[in-house]
Order: structure tokens, then C-alpha cells, then sequence
């Protein structure tokens, strides 16, 4: 079994700054890609940033240039960094990775989510 955990998220001013982060543990032999979603309240969820293990990142247009995404492969960790955040970013911020376990089968994880709120 693989459990991912999620942290920082809150309530911020419209401009203002958050760090999101990502651990993964559990029975995992390696982690392709790992990435952050985002639900708003009546609407679906949406890809927010992605990353693989070699480095390579994507983003939504709505959030390049003001998102950073990272991860730490050691740790199993994956970080969102969001700068000048703005009212429209409110939403659950759920995190997910594709997991190949020891069984050798890959398995897409995600986590509990974490509530951004950004006020105007």
C-alpha cells in the first residue's frame, strides 16, 4: 500500500505566496511521474503541474510563470511552489504519482487534498 500526504496549504491574500509538499511512502519501488491537481467547488478537477523523475515539468497555462514545481526523489517528495496567487486558484489541491511497487505493477496514488484559498 502506498499513502501520499499532503501539507501546506491555507488561506492567503490575492498576491501572496504557498508552498505545497508531497510525501510518498509505502511499498514503492520507484516514482515516474508526481503531480498536483486542483478541484474549485462545481467544477472538475484539473491538471495544475507534473513532473517525471528526469526533470521534466508541464504546467496549465493558467498558472506558468507563477507555479514551480520540484521534487526531491530521495524522499519521495513533490513540492508546489505558488507565487502571486489569485482569487481564481482557490480550490483543493490534490497531489498523485504513478507508482510502480515492489510487485512490479504501476498504480496511480493520490492524496486527501489540500484546501488554497486566496482572498481578494
Amino acid at each position: 500500500q502506498v499513502q501520499l500526504v499532503e501539507s501546506g496549504g491555507g488561506l492567503v491574500q490575492a498576491g501572496g505566496s504557498l508552498r505545497l509538499s508531497c510525501a510518498a511512502s509505502g511499498s514503492i519501488f520507484s516514482i515516474n511521474v508526481m503531480g498536483w491537481y486542483r478541484q474549485a467547488p462545481g467544477k472538475q478537477r484539473e491538471l495544475v503541474a507534473i513532473t517525471t523523475t528526469g526533470g521534466s515539468t508541464n504546467y496549465a497555462d493558467s498558472v506558468k510563470g507563477r507555479f514551480n514545481i520540484s521534487r526531491d526523489n530521495a524522499k519521495n517528495t513533490v513540492f508546489l511552489q505558488m507565487n502571486n496567487l489569485k482569487p481564481e486558484d482557490t480550490a483543493v489541491y490534490y497531489c498523485n504519482a504513478d507508482v510502480r511497487t515492489w510487485s512490479g505493477y504501476v498504480y496511480r496514488y493520490w492524496g486527501q487534498g489540500t484546501q488554497v484559498t486566496v482572498s481578494s
